[in-house]
C-alpha cells in the first residue's frame, strides 16, 4: 500500500485516497464528470487530511470555472408565518408553535428599501420570498407580479422569487412576463428521504413547478437542507437531482433547529462535514453556482471563509427569513481578505451552458425518472 511520512507527527500516513482524488479531480478540471459511485466515495472520506485534499480539488474546480468572482445574493421576507405546508425545519409552519414573525404580504416600500440596501452594498440579486404553500392564478399574483415589476424596472438589482408550488405553467408565464429572472424553489433533500420532513406535498411537486418555470425561460436556484438527520447518500442523491434539472443556482442550507419545530434536538452537523459536502457538490456541479445559504454562521462558526476552500461560489448576505445572519459588512471583509470580488457579471449564466447540455447524458449514472429526463431536455430547448 502506498505511504508517505507525515510532517506533523512520524508515522507513515495512507496515500491512497490522495490519489484517487486527484484522478476525479483532474478528470473534472478537465471537463469531464465524476458518476454517483465516485461521488459516494467522496462523501465517505474520513480521515482529516483526506478530507482537505478533496477541500483542495474543489478549490481548484471552483477557480477553474468561476474564477475570483462571487455571487451574493439576499432575501426580503415579503410574507412571513401561517404556511399551510408540514416542512419540519420551518418555523413558518402553521403546525408548529415558534417565535417566527407574522404578517401578510408587505406593501411596495419595504421591498424598494431593500432592493436599494442590496444595491448599496454590491448585492447582485434579491429575492422575494413568501411563506405560503405556492402561488395561483388571481389578485395575489397580481400583486406579486407587481412587486417583481418594481424591482426589474428599478434596474438595481436582480429579481428572484421563491414564492412556493406552481400549478400551471401561466402563473410562471406571468411572472417571466412581469421581469422575473430567477425562481428558487429547492429540493430540499433526496426523493428517498423527503417524506420524512415534509408530507404536505411531494417531491414531484417540486420537479413539476420547475419544469413550469424552465417552460417559462426562469433561471432556476435549487438546492437543499443538510443536518436534517438524512444520510450521505440521501445528499449524494439531491446533488445528482440537481444536475438532472439544470439548476443554475444551487444553495446548501445547513439546519439551524429552531425551538418548537420537530427538528429542535437535531444534532448538529460538524463544520468539517459540512465543508467535505459542499466540496462533492463542487466536484459533481463543478459550473454551477454553489450557494451556502441559511446556517453557516451557526454552524460554521470561525470556519465560514472555509467554504470559499470547498468549493462554494456564491453567498447568501443580510439576515435568512427568520434568524439573524453575520452583518453584510463582515462578510464583504471576509471577501477582500480572501481576494475574493463580489463583482459577479455572469448575470445570464452564460458560463453553464456547457454543463446544462449534459442533463442527458446523466440519466444512466442518476437514474432519473425517464419521463422527467425527457420533459427536462424539452425545457432547456426553450431556454
Amino acid at each position: 500500500m502506498p505511504t508517505s511520512l507525515s510532517t506533523m507527527t512520524a508515522n507513515e500516513i495512507d496515500g491512497t485516497y490522495s490519489r484517487k482524488i486527484a484522478v476525479l479531480g483532474e478528470r473534472v478540471l478537465g471537463g469531464g464528470q465524476i458518476d454517483h459511485a465516485e461521488a459516494m466515495s467522496l462523501f465517505e472520506l474520513e480521515k482529516h487530511g483526506d478530507i482537505f485534499d478533496l477541500l483542495s480539488w474543489a478549490n481548484r474546480v471552483r477557480e477553474k470555472f468561476k474564477g475570483n468572482k462571487i455571487h451574493l445574493c439576499s432575501i426580503v421576507n415579503a410574507k412571513a408565518g401561517g404556511c399551510s405546508e408540514n416542512c419540519r425545519f420551518c418555523s413558518q409552519s402553521s403546525f408548529y408553535q415558534t417565535d417566527a414573525p407574522k404578517y401578510g404580504f408587505v406593501d411596495p416600500e419595504p421591498v424598494f428599501e431593500a432592493a436599494q440596501e442590496a444595491n448599496r452594498q454590491g448585492v447582485t440579486a434579491l429575492g422575494l420570498v413568501a411563506a405560503w404553500k405556492g402561488l395561483n392564478e388571481g389578485p395575489m399574483l397580481d400583486e406579486v407580479c407587481d412587486r417583481i415589476r418594481e424591482i426589474s424596472e428599478g434596474g438595481k438589482v436582480r429579481a428572484d422569487a421563491s414564492l412556493g408550488i406552481i400549478k400551471k405553467q401561466e402563473v410562471a408565464n406571468r411572472l417571466k412576463s412581469a421581469g422575473l429572472e430567477c425562481y428558487g424553489h429547492n429540493l430540499e433533500s433526496s426523493r428517498r428521504f423527503f417524506p420524512t420532513h415534509c408530507t404536505t406535498h411531494t417531491f414531484e411537486d417540486r420537479l413539476q413547478t420547475i419544469q413550469f418555470l424552465r417552460n417559462a425561460g426562469i433561471k432556476i436556484c435549487s438546492g437543499g437542507i443538510i443536518g436534517m438527520g438524512e444520510t450521505r447518500e440521501d445528499r449524494c442523491d439531491l446533488a445528482f437531482s440537481l444536475r438532472e434539472i439544470g439548476a443554475n443556482v444551487v444553495p446548501i442550507n445547513i439546519l439551524n433547529p429552531i425551538p418548537g419545530t420537530p427538528f429542535e434536538n437535531n444534532t448538529p452537523l460538524a463544520p468539517l462535514e459540512i465543508l467535505k459536502t459542499i466540496a462533492c457538490f463542487r466536484l459533481i456541479l463543478p459550473r454551477r453556482e454553489i450557494m451556502i445559504a441559511g446556517g453557516r454562521t451557526v454552524n460554521l462558526r470561525d470556519m465560514q471563509s472555509m467554504i470559499f476552500l470547498a468549493g462554494a461560489s456564491a453567498l447568501m448576505v443580510g439576515n435568512y427569513l427568520t434568524t439573524v445572519n453575520q452583518p453584510v459588512e463582515k462578510d464583504l471583509q471576509m471577501l477582500r481578505d480572501l481576494g475574493l470580488d463580489p463583482s459577479w457579471d455572469k448575470h445570464d449564466f452564460s458560463d453553464q451552458e456547457e454543463a446544462l447540455s449534459t442533463v442527458v447524458a446523466d440519466r444512466s449514472a442518476t437514474g432519473c425518472r425517464r419521463e422527467f429526463c425527457d420533459e427536462t431536455t424539452a425545457g432547456l430547448g426553450r431556454l
